[in-house]
């Protein structure tokens, strides 16, 4: 079996489903290679975190397919990298960073503008940024795009990257609640940044107002890490990208896993386009563990997704369509990374939520003791139900046999990207703070 993109003829014994059209330069805001390559330092210099200890890096690192090889991630407090990652007793997390890290692969497409498992921020032309965030009125304009309004967010959050209550004047300003201005959480950040020569001058070299005198800003900084997202991850030439453009045909296995994504399971009614998203929100009775979205005065672990944002209850459960580009490394998988086994997930996805059941050891998590307990959700069967019953409600669930799965993996194998996975600038052999660069 072969399959074919859009606009070529089937062959005559078997129509094949149709894929979607390839992805091309119109599909992508273009990048100024040198604001790319300040960003790439920012993104691996720990000079944005409360204690100057934690990166972008630290939670999205390419040797993990850009994310960080554990189900819930641990910011602040803790050392070492991807599943190497564990707490000290100097400074202990006090909890788990309440979702999976997701994979930058492809942000920079303008077909995203939502971002997020459960889309709180987002493109909103009505709004004098351009953009609807939790920040609400007081979110500033000079974000470029929904990506560059993405970084401030884990600057901002005490488990993430800010530190804890006194730790740092960072944490200190986070804690009292000036963000913006002045004396603010982003202005200290960037005090920062100025205050090193080097970057001083690249910025001055990369955006004119700053060299003719402007003072560097927040937005500048996330900027600049927005450019070199979009270079560095941008992902359209896996060997699916080759069948798209009619350069090659899908054949033997794989074909067979993409008749099954495109026909008989349906998969591509939400992984959509040439992204393998409609950037919608699904409720698909994924597996909850960890601490959960819940404020620090509720005892409870449930995450809600998008009904968070959007206060609809038919939203319950619901969490942004992942992009599946590069997903045999971005692992583990779902929106609290509760299954490190991607054919475990592949059939509990398919499932609907019908196998939910109490989990036996499928996921990523480094000791974090005095917390807690990352299981509550499903060792309940009433919570159990519950996200299953929402999932079901969107329509029913299917068994996929072990040929099935496999099939899968194998069409997954060719939207595997060896330019993206391996990035186009890399890791920076050292970074202008010159802090430690997690390799």
């Amino acid at each position: 079996m072969a399959l074919v993109p859009l606009g070529a003829p089937p062959p005559l014994a078997q129509a094949a489903p149709v894929l979607p059209p390839p992805l091309g330069e119109v599909d992508f805001a273009p990048v100024d290679p040198e604001e790319a390559a300040l960003g790439q330092l920012l993104f691996y210099d720990p000079i944005l975190s409360g204690n100057r200890n934690i990166s972008c890096a630290s939670c999205h690192h390419p040797r993990f397919g850009t994310s960080d090889g554990l189900s819930l991630g641990l910011g602040e407090g803790a050392t070492g990298l991807g599943p190497a990652r564990h707490v000290t007793a100097e400074n202990r997390p006090e909890q788990r960073i309440p979702r999976n890290a997701p994979a930058l692969f492809n942000l920079n497409a303008r077909a995203v503008t939502r971002l997020f498992h459960d889309g709180r921020i987002e493109v909103d032309p009505s709004r004098p940024s351009g953009l609807r965030t939790p920040m609400e009125e007081e979110m500033v304009t000079g974000f470029a795009s929904v990506l560059s309004a993405q970084t401030m967010f884990p600057v901002l959050s005490p488990d993430e990257m800010a530190g804890h209550y006194n730790e740092n004047e960072v944490s200190k300003a986070v804690r009292s609640g000036r963000i913006t201005g002045p004396g603010g959480a982003w202005d200290k950040i960037a005090a920062r940044v100025r205050a090193v020569p080097a970057y001083q001058a690249r910025f001055a070299a990369v955006y004119p107002e700053i060299g003719a005198g402007r003072a560097l800003d927040f937005t500048d900084i996330s900027n600049a890490i927005a450019a070199f997202m979009a270079l560095e991850w941008r992902s359209d030439s896996a060997p699916f990208d080759a069948v798209l453009r009619g350069e090659a045909p899908l054949a033997g296995a794989a074909a067979e896993g993409a008749a099954l994504f495109y026909g008989e399971l349906g998969c591509a009614g939400c992984h959509a386009g040439p992204l393998l998203s409609d950037q919608g929100f699904h409720a698909m009775g994924a597996a909850q563990i960890g601490p959960g979205k819940a404020e620090r005065f509720e005892s409870h672990a449930r995450d809600e997704g998008r009904m968070r944002v959007t206060g609809r209850a038919a939203d319950r459960f619901a969490f942004r369509t992942p992009m599946l580009r590069n997903v045999l490394a971005t692992g583990p998988w779902g929106h609290a990374g509760a299954e490190a086994d991607l054919r475990v997930f592949l059939r509990d996805h398919a499932a609907r939520g019908a196998a939910l059941a109490p989990l036996q050891g499928g996921a990523v998590l480094p000791d974090l003791p005095g917390t807690k307990p990352d299981f509550a959700v499903m060792d309940d069967p009433a919570q159990r139900a519950e996200i299953a019953a929402a999932a079901a409600a969107a329509g029913p669930g299917r068994a996929l046999s072990p040929a099935e799965v496999e099939a899968l993996m194998a069409f997954f194998e060719t939207l595997s990207d060896p330019v993206a996975l391996n990035g186009r600038l890399g890791v920076p052999a050292a970074v202008p703070s010159g802090l430690p660069v997690e390799r």
